[in-house]
């Protein structure tokens, strides 16, 4: 085994060790399997162009185009010609999978199922790591750099991942990535002979130097794994990160990631994929709001769960905080269905929740009134059902709600020190003309979604800190979060305990009293603490949403007339909205939407082709370009044998005319003809030499073939004018060396396999020095283009130096 068919073969098995660490992240890791088989394809399809002798780019050019290949028989096959030839139809089917596979990775957690786009995105990232590891190792002799692209795939791996022995993982990425190292570095000795083996007996074993290589391998290894042992923990947080729940009774704290990461992806998604449905005894299913989690702490940075105990769930749940028995309240029982795109940690719930059966480990947070799974518990595929309360407080109870309680006022009221002033002072111009704090949250909401000329925009960039609400108070576009993090933060300003929520608007109406709430549904908006009736929510959003009863009383309107109603933004994105509701319940959405949204797209529904014009002729152009990059040695061969051996005159033994058959045959048509019949043996895999006399090539020709006959009489005939002209003062070559050639190259076609004759006409290995002409070509352009440079630069050095001397004198 040569030391470069090594080499490929440790690149390929070291990104197959290091794909290992992807297994958790969909579920069944079958994809696996194909992953392998890609690597291995690229690897081989790697080591046949080296094989050519093709210039290096034209050999990462030709993986790529056989990896796009596979991926289009893989999973577009269908929309195939003949289920072979890929076409714009199949690219097209190609890319939706792919776009599949992207929302799929925005929607399910870990593990995943393992859908087509998944394992799209997945194999077709390992075949792009294998071909980069092959090109960098291998092509380019560059095998450290080989481990970046190793690095990446593990990253993203042990970085997503939350199943599996990440010491395992990471034992079989770096010793794929040693063996690579080592297997490049016996390479290079081998290179020197026999000096750095040192002496050595039949089955003495390794060398001193290979023994010294395996030791720091192994001590390497045994570091990396046994120091993080001994260091300490980074604790919870980013690196920590996710939930560190407490194990047993009555105990633990939460410490949770920011729930609105995800808003604006779920927003500008163009499918409206569903994340779950259900049915409810309440009388205004369209005003529901489910809610996922509450971010209470705001740093400046942005609005986030704080750190929390949490508890086991009793049953029923404790009456919610700051509510007395005199709001007027329902209670409605929720059977909620989570679909297969929602994975999460956070219980789905209408809030306040009174009770809640659910099967699995759930933990409660009492201050959000939340439900947190535990060890690993998410909400993928669960079926519960929730009760809970719809308060109907009025207008005079907000309005005579006393002072909140100490406890709520201090945790709820906090605000970081370096809040702009001008939320401060926007919040009390607005509310200038409101009496109480309940007065005051009704004139933020009215003002943020009516009066204050704000834009619904999903594509203003998401953000919740104070450069953020600073942002949106002067440009007046954003979308739900930037509505509810900003009014949340006017009302502590205004001494209105505040916090923001997130989770879902009602969904649409499918059929029945079944309700669907798709990944558009998604929202977040603020809620406001009034002792008496606890923590309510407020709508500030413009055209999303629904806003609640008790919402709607206004203090005495000002003189001035009706709202002016925000015109919504021009964008080419899609839609953001919530789902078409067909029952145009909720206050009519407030604007009138009704109807005119996507609904809930059920996953696998098949979508329209978006395959635009352009894309067709970008699509046409570019199979064209690959078929003429395929075509072109096999033309590029066919013209220069037709050069080479017909009547006439010419000169070079590269590809000019050459008359073989003439009366009298000059030197070079001579040995136009010898490059001729070496070619055609090349090209039926008996690699040139040029060390070798002719005569000694004929012989090593005839015994490899193997040539008899006719046909290896013909080829001396061609070897002995060949060496005629090279060697002899005078030379008389047949006027029959055309003939010579064509029968010595039948003979070597005949004894030749039917792979090779094929091989030969479509692939001839001695196109290569096609790539050498464009590269002498090349290096001679840049030789003469540096050469006219230098003399530019020599005639203007000898202008300035002639005008100087003319100043002086």
């Amino acid at each position: 085994m040569t030391g470069r068919t090594r080499l490929t073969l440790c690149s390929a098995a070291a990104v197959l060790l290091v794909s290992f660490c992807l297994a958790p992240l969909v579920s069944p890791a079958g994809w696996l399997l194909h992953a392998a088989f890609l690597v291995g394809v690229m690897a081989g399809a790697g080591a046949l162009v080296r094989r050519l002798a093709l210039p290096r780019p034209l050999v990462v050019a030709a993986q790529l185009v056989v990896l796009l290949y596979l991926l289009v028989l893989g999973f577009a096959r269908g929309a195939a010609l003949y289920g072979l030839l890929p076409g714009p139809a199949a690219l097209d089917a190609l890319s939706q999978v792919l776009r599949n596979g992207f929302d799929d990775i925005n929607v399910y957690g870990t593990p995943a199922p393992d859908t087509a786009g998944l394992r799209l995105v997945l194999v077709g990232s390992v075949a792009l790591i294998a071909v980069a590891v092959d090109a960098l190792a291998v092509t380019y002799r560059r095998a450290a750099l080989a481990g970046l692209p190793l690095l990446a795939l593990y990253s993203v791996g042990s970085g997503l991942g939350d199943r599996g022995p990440s010491w395992l993982w990471f034992l079989l990425a770096a010793g794929g990535y040693l063996t690579v190292l080592f297997a490049e570095g016996q390479d290079r000795l081998s290179r020197w002979g026999r000096v750095f083996h040192g002496p050595r007996r039949s089955g003495a074993g390794p060398t001193p130097l290979t023994r010294s290589g395996h030791r720091i391998g192994v001590v390497a290894l045994a570091v990396a794994l046994l120091v993080p042992v001994f260091l300490p923990g980074l604790g919870d947080g980013l690196v920590g990160g996710g939930f560190g729940h407490g194990h047993g009774k009555g105990g633990g704290t939460i410490t949770a990631i920011n729930p609105v990461v995800s808003l604006q992806a779920d927003l500008n998604r163009p499918a409206n994929i569903e994340q779950l449905r259900y049915t409810t005894t309440s009388r205004h299913a369209g005003d529901m709001y489910i809610r996922v989690a509450v971010s209470d702490e705001f740093n400046g940075v942005d609005w986030k769960p704080s750190q929390q105990k949490v508890e086991d769930v009793p049953s029923p749940l404790p009456n919610p905080t700051g509510l007395s028995d005199a709001v007027d309240r329902a209670e409605v029982t929720t059977r909620i269905a989570i679909g297969n795109h929602l994975s999460q940690e956070w219980l789905p719930m209408p809030y306040p929740a009174s009770q809640v059966d659910v099967d699995g480990s759930w933990r409660f947070e009492p201050n959000s009134r939340t439900l947190v799974g535990d060890n690993g518990q998410k909400t993928l595929g669960l079926t519960y059902v929730v009760r809970s309360l719809e308060l109907e407080p009025s207008a005079e109870q907000l309005r005579d709600a006393p002072a909140p309680p100490d406890d709520i006022a201090q945790r709820y009221l906090r605000l970081p020190a370096d809040l702009p002033p001008v939320v401060r002072s926007t919040a009390l111009q607005v509310t200038k003309d409101a009496a109480t704090p309940y007065d005051k949250a009704v004139a933020l909401q009215d003002w943020f979604a009516h009066s204050g000329q704000f834009t619904y925009d999903t594509e203003v960039e998401a953000g919740t800190g104070v450069n953020a609400i600073t942002r949106f108070l002067r440009d007046k576009e954003g979308f739900c979060v930037h509505f509810s993090a900003t009014m949340a933060a006017m009302a502590r300003a205004l001494g209105i305990p505040a916090r923001v929520a997130v989770g879902f608007t009602s969904g649409s109406l499918e059929s029945g009293d079944t309700w669907v709430v798709g990944s558009k549904d998604a929202h977040a908006w603020p809620e406001l603490y009034f002792e008496g009736a606890g923590w309510l929510r407020f709508e500030p959003t413009p055209s999303r949403g629904t806003t609640p009863d008790y919402a709607e009383e206004q203090a005495p309107a000002t003189p001035g007339g009706d709202r002016q109603e925000p015109a919504p933004k021009p964008s080419s994105r899609p839609s953001a909205g919530p789902s078409a509701d067909p029952s145009c319940v909720g206050k009519e959405r407030q604007l009138g939407e009704c109807g005119g949204d996507q609904a809930a797209v059920r996953p696998g529904a098949p979508q329209q082709s978006s395959w635009p014009t352009a894309g067709l002729l970008a699509g046409i152009g570019l199979g064209g370009l690959l078929l003429a990059l395929l075509l072109t040695p096999m033309v590029w061969r066919a013209r220069v044998r037709r050069a080479r051996l017909r009547p006439g005159s010419g000169s070079g033994s590269g590809g000019g005319g050459a008359a073989v058959q003439s009366a009298e045959l000059t030197d070079a048509q001579v040995l136009a003809a010898w490059q001729e019949l070496v070619d055609s043996a090349w090209d039926l895999g008996i690699t040139p030499d040029d060390a070798e006399t002719p005569r000694r090539t004929v012989t090593r020709i005839a015994a490899a073939a193997p040539l008899e006959g006719e046909p290896r009489e013909a080829a001396g005939r061609v070897a002995l004018a060949t060496e005629q002209v090279l060697y002899a003062r005078t030379a008389q070559p047949s006027p029959e060396l055309g003939r010579d050639v064509r029968t010595a190259s039948e003979g070597l076609r005949v004894a030749a396999g039917r792979r090779a004759r094929v091989r030969a006409v479509l692939l001839p290995p001695s196109s290569a020095r096609l790539a050498w002409r464009v590269a002498d070509r090349f290096a001679a352009g840049r030789e003469t283009v540096q050469e006219a440079a230098w003399t530019v630069r020599r005639r203007t050095a000898a202008a300035v130096g002639r005008l100087l001397w003319w100043r002086r004198g």
